[in-house]
């Protein structure tokens, strides 16, 4: 299942949030989105779990939490149009 996480502090780097929904199960990427041109983080990214329980469990229980003082938005990602 692939995930958005969004209001993601600035300074939150990949292998963060990978670390963050590792604890919830298998993680095969965790990317946080940089701007091409600033290389800043834009504040969000997007999770890839193989396993839909897993990635269904770490939604429900991420969405609202706190991370570096930000509450993060944790949703299932919609495919792009």
């Amino acid at each position: 299942m692939n995930i958005f996480v969004a209001k993601l502090d600035y300074g939150v780097k990949s292998h963060e949030l990978e670390d963050l929904f590792t604890a919830y199960g298998t993680v095969d990427s965790a990317k946080v989105i940089n701007d091409r041109e600033t290389g800043r983080s834009k504040g969000f990214g997007f999770v890839e779990m193989p396993n839909d329980d897993e990635a269904q469990r770490a939604i429900e229980e991420l969405d609202g939490s706190s991370v570096k003082g930000r509450n993060i938005v944790v949703k299932k990602a919609e495919a792009r149009r």
